[in-house]
């Protein structure tokens, strides 16, 4: 094993955190940004997140396309401020997609720069057996400790099994799974499977199901696995979402944590609806989350973090009255914005 997780990053981990997809920052002729790409991440650091994941869906797969080769670029950019920040629990987090040689050649870059986990996509492997996944899923957690990532059909992956997710778990250094987690079944199976895997305790599981994330921190799974009561939680969050009023999400999940009696309490599921609601606007599902980053990056430029929404591909802008909407739900739920604690931010932030 040739980069095994270190006690301090696993406590971390399985201690449950906000952990935010990391956007791209481009400017208006869609280069790299590299001084408002380091300021994203030291936003992100000042907000109290506990990791960050570079190099996946919100970073554009694009940055891998010949011509533009920004992977390593932004995961080197994003490391050098985890590095130089304080807290030197953060977990840094680096997607990896493609098939077997790519993912290698992204780990091994990833371990390069001190990445401690490879979020592992199976995107674009739909023709690809369980068995050859778990085959592939083994050749990486060779290289780099692995976070799962369970993407659902209902958000454009596929369906794995439960038997998938228990070879899944039972692989040495494989520490957490991200369940995109829109469909219950699917969500019970990847449960289902750790609570019945000899490594139950080693896997940390979070969820990336933007559009019920309350809900998802609430509750507890219980499994009855040879006469024992397993139980697992989604500890934290790697979400799109929590790019954006990511000090908002800082303090919620705080608030949940710190008060296990009042989990019951319909307050935090009237609150659910409303970021459901914040997520729908951002996330742009009246158009299939074809504007799901340039929302995220609306906000962003609305509070002085980017200086506009360009995208590496041109056609990836908002969708028609996806800008009316975000305006809306940030007239409705000011309280679950961070707009003040970026004001302070931009004026106290020295690289």
């Amino acid at each position: 094993m040739e980069n095994p997780l270190s006690q301090e990053i696993k406590k971390s981990l399985h201690r449950g955190a906000v952990i935010p997809a990391h956007p791209l920052a481009l400017n208006a002729d869609r280069k790299l940004d590299e001084y408002k790409q380091r300021r994203l991440t030291r936003y992100y650091l000042a907000a109290g997140a506990g990791g960050l994941a570079v190099g996946v869906h919100t970073t554009q797969f694009e940055i891998r396309n010949p011509g533009t080769n920004l992977y390593s670029k932004v995961l080197d950019l994003a490391a050098q401020e985890i590095d130089a920040h304080e807290n030197k629990a953060i977990v840094k987090i680096a997607g990896i997609c493609g098939d077997t040689d790519q993912a290698i050649h992204e780990a091994e870059i990833a371990n390069r720069f001190g990445y401690h986990l490879g979020l592992l996509s199976n995107g674009g492997l739909n023709a690809w057996s369980e068995k050859e996944l778990i085959k592939r899923t083994e050749k990486i957690a060779e290289i780099i400790p692995v976070f799962g990532f369970y993407l659902q059909p209902a958000v454009g992956g596929r369906y794995l099994s439960f038997d998938f997710w228990k070879d899944f778990a039972e692989i040495d250094n494989v520490h957490a799974i991200k369940v995109a987690a829109f469909n219950r079944y699917q969500t019970l199976d990847v449960i289902r499977a750790v609570c019945h895997s000899s490594r139950n305790e080693e896997i940390a599981l979070y969820t990336g199901n933007d559009d019920n994330i309350v809900a998802d921190l609430l509750t507890r799974y219980e499994c009855k696995v040879n006469d024992r009561l397993i139980s697992k939680s989604f500890v934290g969050g790697l979400l799109g979402h929590w790019a954006a009023w990511t000090h908002r999400a800082v303090q919620l999940i705080h608030e949940i944590k710190n008060n296990h009696d009042e989990k019951n309490n319909p307050g935090y599921l009237s609150l659910g609806i409303k970021i459901t609601d914040m997520n729908a606007a951002l996330f742009d599902t009246p158009h299939q989350f074809k504007g799901c980053i340039a929302g995220i990056h609306e906000v962003l430029r609305m509070q002085g973090l980017l200086d506009g929404i360009w995208c590496l591909n041109p056609d990836e802008t908002l969708s028609p009255g996806q800008k009316k909407e975000i305006d809306r739900v940030i007239m409705e739920y000011p309280e679950l914005t961070d707009d003040d604690f970026v004001k302070n931010f931009l004026l106290t932030d020295k690289p």
